[in-house]
């Protein structure tokens, strides 16, 4: 027995209640057990390297290059995307990619390089394998982007999984992005990001890592061009990197590296290269557009844990309708349920929830539920007795289920690596419909099980489906929300299928975006809160999850004034806007700081209202292109270094630039500019870019730009869309794009093309069509025509 273990177990009996607390440690003394019984035990290891080049065998796409000790399958799709995997393996089966994988490109050709080398030419690449097994990324006029270095392996002596490390080499001048959702991003320095999905447990901040969604993906950006690398395996790891530097030493560059060590699964990655916009969209195309939210998705939510009655959830309501404040959706914690159950309804204090949704639907709102996986493990409870039944949840080695301790108690967890699993899951959300829910949140999903000590996650012995070739929890943890995510979306599809399904998910890995989106999680109260929730939405839009966004004001703790109003601000112009807090939390409601407050608030909310037309044109050009929402400042030149290291603002689209403020006291900004110009869309002002400005940001407001010439989707004084419209400098042109949408369903609207120019003294707009240039059908304002 482990002394400082049992130290841990007596404190958790004496705090949180000595019943949860005595589960707890049962918990983590039966994870240990289970462990050490159910995983082989790793002895002797065998090093293995891939050796010399042995010869080749062309495959359309590209060839295998076979080693002295490994082969390495190269294939380059039609798409661009390049895939290479060591033991030959191919790019499926794979969590990751969506539906069948991609046709390979056949104009592609594999031919002999120097000193006994292969390489495989693309239009768009260049691939070169060393006789010694490096892989070298190219574009097409022979710039080096990526260099892997031979991998090697660790191989038990006995048989099972065998580690891996792979060594990169990118460009001095390269920036990492990516990696998940990192809270110290969304520029990732030197340092060992963990793979692994993890509940921290408290509240979180910059300095915390890992958190919720981990993915092997990286966006590295470098002058040369940007590429997506993905290496696709869901076993625990760890990526180091070193950010490279340029007339280092003797006056020579030091390259960037990145080392990547992994505990088991196949060493194979796919790579995409060109500009940030090229690259997301080919990785969409490979791992699945965008779940296209409803409308009302994109307002503002309101969510508490805690909320305790549906008299609390009317009061709430009612003083947002009180003071005129827009609110789409109110959210229910675990405190609506009977016991903390999934799947039910807590009838004393809810006891007429359809009529109270049906009442909030009447006025605009939906309501949203929460819903964990963990089931309580108790005879009678009807989703255990038919998950039994189905035999749908997670067993150990010898058999048993394997029981966890979350917010009921015990309970069990389903295996959402079997699609039997899968549909018996979905098919639950018609008790949540019946409800009268039509939004879902899935938490507590890494999956995690409290613990006394060790990870609070199931025993890495549990066993799963793993889609029919099974295995343990090792491979299936970091896709474990993947899988309930998938169950609860095709569940929604099946029983409402007239509707778009809203879900968002605390924990996923590549992919997720094809059945909705996540939040920041539990993040810290404070200032370096609120500058991790805009690194989190930035991080995660460059994997493709573009539908994110914080709680705002943070999980714990009571926000001053101020910082309540600065989170509020920035959450405004996120995809996911929804205030949140824990159960012993400070209160989150506007007018609950006063005045003040309220009323910037307010503008704040009616902002977003007005910019609704705009959001729904982002998800539309999201699902359809994989851009997120909100975009790096240097997302459209990406060469510009000065906007490369710039962290503290984003793109919202293509048509604004949101700086929002993050310190203390502080009531103006420096903005970076990308070239062109701007203009303030308060004030009007212009500002001429590429430069460093001063923006007044008063309590007020954040700073927002819009590009000259932008034009934009807006929602009108009297409701209907109408067309924003920022002026063109003199003598140049501008535009943008519109997608009507009509708030739900699954009509893929047309992309309506706009383009403004001068034209004399005015600034005239028209729309592009097959047949030419046409009038707007929507009504057109112009701004910024006082700028000159």
């Amino acid at each position: 027995m482990d002394g400082r273990d049992l130290v841990r177990s007596v404190k958790a009996v004496g705090s949180g209640g000595a019943t949860q607390g005595l589960r707890t440690v049962r918990a983590a003394w039966r994870r240990r057990r289970a462990d050490a019984t159910g995983l082989p035990q790793r002895g002797a290891e065998r090093a293995r390297v891939p050796g010399p080049v042995r010869g080749v065998e062309p495959e359309p796409g590209g060839g295998v290059v076979r080693f002295a000790r490994s082969e390495l399958r190269i294939t380059v799709a039609v798409s661009g995307a390049v895939f290479w995997g060591w033991d030959g393996v191919d790019p499926e089966p794979s969590y990751a990619l969506a539906g069948r994988c991609p046709e390979p490109d056949p104009r592609v050709v594999l031919e002999p390089d120097k000193d006994g080398g292969w390489r495989v030419v693309a239009e768009r690449v260049t691939v070169v394998v060393s006789r010694h097994g490096a892989v070298e990324v190219r574009t097409p006029g022979g710039v080096i982007l990526r260099r892997d270095l031979p991998p090697r392996w660790w191989e038990p002596v006995d048989g099972g999984a065998a580690r891996w490390m792979q060594r990169s080499e990118v460009a001095a001048d390269a920036r990492f992005f990516g990696l998940g959702g990192r809270a110290a991003g969304p520029r990732l320095r030197d340092g060992m990001y963990r793979l692994w999905n993890t509940d921290p447990g408290q509240a979180f901040g910059p300095g915390d890592d890992p958190l919720y969604i981990t993915m092997p993906v990286q966006m590295v950006v470098a002058d040369a061009a940007t590429h997506l690398v993905f290496h696709d395996t869901s076993w625990d790891g760890t990526v180091t990197l070193r950010e490279g530097e340029e007339g280092a030493g003797s006056g020579h560059d030091r390259a960037g590296t990145c080392e990547l060590r992994m505990d088991g699964g196949p060493l194979r990655c796919w790579v995409m290269v060109g500009t940030p916009a090229r690259v997301l969209h080919a990785w969409a195309s490979l791992t699945g557009a965008p779940a296209m939210p409803p409308a009302w998705a994109l307002g503002h939510h309101h969510a508490r844990w805690g909320f305790g009655s549906e008299q609390e959830v009317r009061r709430i309501v009612a003083g947002y309708q009180e003071r005129g404040l827009p609110l789409d959706a109110v959210h229910l914690d675990i405190d609506h349920y009977d016991a903390h159950q999934v799947f039910t309804v807590d009838r004393e204090h809810f006891p007429k929830l359809p009529v109270l949704a049906k009442e909030l639907r009447r006025d605009g709102i939906r309501l949203v539920s929460i819903v964990d996986p963990a089931v309580k493990a108790e005879p009678g409870n009807a989703v255990f007795d038919s998950g039994l039944a189905e035999d749908a949840f997670v067993r150990d080695a010898s058999g048993r289920l394997v029981r966890g301790v979350v917010w009921p108690g015990e309970s069990v967890y389903p295996d959402f690596t079997h699609a039997r699993v899968r549909r018996w899951w979905g098919g639950l959300y018609e008790e949540r419909l019946a409800q009268g829910f039509t939004g879902f949140w899935h938490d507590m999903n890494e999956p995690t099980s409290f613990t006394a000590f060790g990870e609070s996650t199931l025993p890495r012995s549990a066993r799963h489906s793993l889609e029919g070739h099974g295995g343990d929890h090792r491979e299936a943890h970091n896709v474990y929300a993947l899988g309930m995510a998938r169950a609860g979306y095709e569940g929604l599809r099946e029983l409402a299928p007239q509707e778009r399904p809203f879900l968002f998910s605390r924990s996923g890995w590549a992919g997720m975006q094809r059945y909705g989106g996540t939040w920041s999680g539990d993040v810290a109260t404070g200032w370096p809160g609120l500058r991790a929730s805009l690194s989190l939405v930035m991080g995660l839009g460059l994997c493709g999850v573009p539908y994110s966004g914080p709680d705002v004001g943070g999980f714990d703790g009571s926000p001053s004034p101020e910082l309540y109003l600065r989170w509020f601000q920035l959450g405004a112009y996120l995809p996911l806007f929804r205030t949140h807090a824990s159960l012993r939390a400070g209160r989150r409601e506007p007018w609950e700081f006063g005045d003040d407050v309220l009323e910037h608030a307010r503008v704040a909310l009616v902002e977003r209202r007005r910019l609704l037309p705009y959001f729904m044109t982002l998800a539309h050009l999201a699902r359809r292109t994989g851009a997120p929402y909100v975009r790096p400042v240097w997302w459209g030149a990406p060469e510009d270094r000065a906007l490369r290291d710039c962290e503290d603002a984003f793109l919202l689209g293509d048509c604004l630039l949101v700086a929002p403020v993050l310190d203390h006291g502080a009531d103006r900004r420096a903005v970076q500019l990308p070239r062109g110009r701007w203009y303030d869309t308060v004030t009007e002002a212009a500002y001429e870019g590429p430069a460093q400005v001063l923006v007044d940001a008063p309590l007020s407001r954040i700073p927002v730009l819009a590009r000259a010439g932008a034009v934009m989707p807006v929602r009108g004084a009297d409701g209907g869309l109408e067309l924003e419209v920022w002026a063109p400098a003199r003598g140049r042109s501008g535009g943008g794009l519109v997608v009507p949408d009509a708030g739900d369903g699954w009509d893929e609207p047309e992309i309506e093309r706009y383009v403004t120019r001068w034209e004399g003294p005015h600034v005239v707009v028209y729309r592009e069509g097959e047949g030419g240039l046409s009038e707007p059908s929507y009504p057109v304002r112009v701004r910024g025509l006082g700028a000159g």
